[in-house]
């Protein structure tokens, strides 16, 4: 997993170099698991509170300190998944996966300072945080979730998965397996880049407009809108289906908040949209486009899973 360090050698101290050296990956790796970047940082918090908790001598006899902390993030991730089950229950409405900015965009703290953010704590964006496969895990079961992006994503080997799900390497695979035939099953061929980004302009630009034909036109018929307000803030509680209904939706939208501004933006590596009400960032929505209509879209409204866009560029 990561090159070990030898105890007294002099050339790594495994209190800090190697320490943090593993801060990137393992925000990276609690991420696609959780979908939560707040709670990925919860566990990079407890990860190494749990390194520090030992004693030096301790720490010393580990033999790769890289390979420890994934073991130790993967277990907390696993118990999070298990428990967050029961907690979404209790949530207000849909639960869609924190929205990510790119990373050039990605300017603020948790903590709403206004201070720049680590870049060692920034998710790289790939196609294993496109919105519509982190959806996709959520219907996983938590060790079919983390033997999926343990061993697809990151390269770990069956052998270091079972570790940390408790499984064997066996089961692992057939885990894997099995999540990889769910993904194949709910996501089609992917559409080129330009395209996708082409046809969510035209949907920006229709819905400035206030066109409804035209919004239709870009709606698959069977289309799908899920907003996720957490009973924070207002957003349709149930699914919006039917690209009509949506279209007429989102006008009535734009009725009720005349000076929204809506921005192109990337959103979880994939072209998205941003509004924004008077400068502060209201509402972030990913969209799924398989091939040249809109199949789904995932609009973020609650504010606590908009922090990193809080302010970002005005135009």
């Amino acid at each position: 997993m990561t090159t070990p360090s030898k105890p007294g050698d002099g050339r790594l101290d495994p209190s800090l170099s190697a320490i943090m050296s593993e801060r990137r990956q393992l925000i990276n790796l609690a991420y696609r698991l959780l979908g939560s970047l707040a709670d990925a940082e919860d566990v990079l918090q407890e990860t190494y509170a749990r390194w520090y908790a030992m004693s030096r001598q301790q720490q010393e006899a580990v033999e790769s300190p890289g390979a420890w902390l994934t073991k130790v993030a993967g277990r907390i991730c696993l118990d999070l998944l298990g428990s967050a089950r029961a907690r979404r229950e209790c949530y207000v409405g849909a639960w869609i996966p924190e929205p990510l900015p790119d990373r050039t965009e990605w300017i603020h703290g948790r903590s709403g300072d206004g201070t720049t953010a680590d870049p060692a704590d920034r998710v790289t964006l790939d196609e294993s945080i496109n919105m519509a496969f982190l959806v996709v895990l959520e219907s996983m079961t938590p060790a079919e979730r983390v033997a999926l992006i343990l061993h697809d994503v990151f390269r770990y080997s069956f052998a270091e998965v079972a570790e940390i799900v408790g499984r064997t390497p066996a089961a692992c695979r057939q885990l894997a397996s099995s999540a990889r035939r769910r993904i194949r099953d709910s996501q089609p061929p992917a559409t080129p880049a330009a395209q996708r980004a082409g046809i969510v302009r035209e949907f920006k630009q229709a819905w400035e407009a206030k066109d409804i034909d035209a919004l239709v036109g870009l709606l698959d018929p069977d289309a799908t809108m899920i907003a996720d307000g957490g009973g924070l803030v207002s957003a349709a509680l149930r699914p919006i289906e039917g690209g009509e209904q949506i279209a007429r939706y989102i006008i009535a939208i734009a009725g009720m908040a005349p000076n929204l501004t809506i921005l192109e933006r990337t959103v979880n590596g994939q072209p998205g949209l941003v509004a924004q009400h008077n400068g502060v960032t209201v509402a972030v929505a990913a969209f799924d486009v398989p091939g040249d209509r809109i199949k789904c879209i995932w609009a973020v409204r609650n504010p606590e899973k908009l922090w990193p866009w809080a302010v970002g560029p005005q135009h």
